[in-house]
C-alpha cells in the first residue's frame, strides 16, 4: 500500500551566496518516513510554483519545518525591525493560508520552531522579535558553536497542562527538550491553547482548540534523534496516525479521480 504523503515546507536559500535553492533538513524526512510511516515531500513553498488548494489535494498532512527567515510582523500587524531578523515573504504566502484551511478542514499538520510560530501568527496572534531581549527570559537560541549534537542536545524543561494535550500524549507533565530560537509567542491567537511552557514562561507547545485534526506544534525541534527521543517518537508517531487517518478516509476519492 502506499504510504500517505506529508508535503514538508522547504526554505529557500542561497548556495554558496549566488545559487537560489529550496531546501529541508534530512533529520524532517527521516522522522515523516521512519517513525511517522508517511512518503515525506519536499514542498517549495513559493506561490509562484505551488497553489495552497494544489497541496491540499496532493498531500495528506504538512510538516511546518524551523527555518532562519522569521514571519514577516506586518502579519501582525507590526513594522519590521532588525530584531526581526531575516524573512521568507513566499513562504509566508503559503503557509499562513494552508494553516487556516487545515485547521478548517481537520487535514493534519505538525509545527515546528518556525512552523509553531506560523500556527500562532496564522490564527491571529503575533511574536516577540527577541525571547532573550525580555526581563526575566532565557536566551533560547542554538548555542553559536560545538557540534550538531551539542546545539540539538535538551536544554530545558517544558511543563504542559496537567490532563492537557500534550500530558495525555507524553504520559508525564514534564519533559526535557532542545531550544533554537529567537522568537517567541507574544499574544497567542484566536483559538490557540497555550498547553506548555519553558521554565521562564515562554510558551511551547501548542494547539487549536476545537479543530476536527491534528494541529500540534511545538517550539522546540523533536526532529532531532525523532526515532529514539522519547519526546520526539510519540509527537511523530501520533502525527503519523492523524496523517494515516487522513489518507485512508479520502483514498477513494483519490481512487476515483484517477480512474
Amino acid at each position: 500500500m502506499t504510504r500517505p504523503v506529508v508535503g514538508i515546507i522547504g526554505n529557500q536559500y542561497l548556495i554558496n551566496d549566488q545559487y537560489p535553492a529550496h531546501a529541508g533538513g534530512t533529520m524532517n524526512s527521516e522522522a515523516i518516513s521512519g517513525v511517522s510511516g508517511c512518503m515525506p515531500i519536499l514542498v517549495p513553498a513559493d506561490p509562484r510554483f505551488v497553489s495552497v488548494d494544489e497541496l491540499l489535494n496532493i498531500c495528506d498532512g504538512f510538516l511546518l519545518t524551523g527555518g532562519r527567515p522569521n514571519v514577516h510582523p506586518e502579519h501582525y500587524g507590526e513594522v519590521a525591525t532588525d530584531a526581526h531578523g531575516e524573512f521568507d515573504r513566499a513562504r509566508d504566502a503559503i503557509t499562513l493560508p494552508l494553516v487556516r484551511a487545515c485547521v478548517e478542514s481537520g487535514q493534519p499538520f505538525f509545527g515546528i520552531c518556525r512552523g509553531f510560530q506560523e500556527v500562532n501568527v496564522a490564527m491571529g496572534g503575533s511574536l516577540y522579535p527577541e525571547i532573550r531581549d525580555l526581563p526575566g527570559r532565557d536566551n533560547h537560541r542554538m548555542p553559536p558553536d560545538g557540534t550538531l549534537e551539542e546545539k540539538f542536545a535538551l536544554r530545558h524543561v517544558v511543563t504542559f497542562s496537567e490532563g492537557g494535550v500534550f500530558h495525555e500524549l507524553m504520559g508525564s507533565q514534564k519533559v526535557m527538550t532542545n531550544t533554537l530560537h529567537g522568537q517567541g509567542i507574544k499574544r497567542a491567537g484566536t483559538r490557540v491553547e497555550v498547553d506548555g511552557h519553558a521554565p521562564d514562561g515562554t510558551p511551547e507547545a501548542i494547539y487549536i482548540k476545537d479543530a476536527p485534526g491534528f494541529t500540534l506544534s511545538v517550539q522546540w525541534h523533536p526532529e532531532w534523534d525523532a526515532a529514539n527521543d522519547p519526546v520526539s517518537r510519540p509527537l511523530f508517531e501520533a502525527f503519523g496516525s492523524a496523517v494515516r487517518a487522513w489518507a485512508e478516509e479520502r483514498r477513494p476519492q483519490k481512487v476515483l479521480r484517477s480512474a
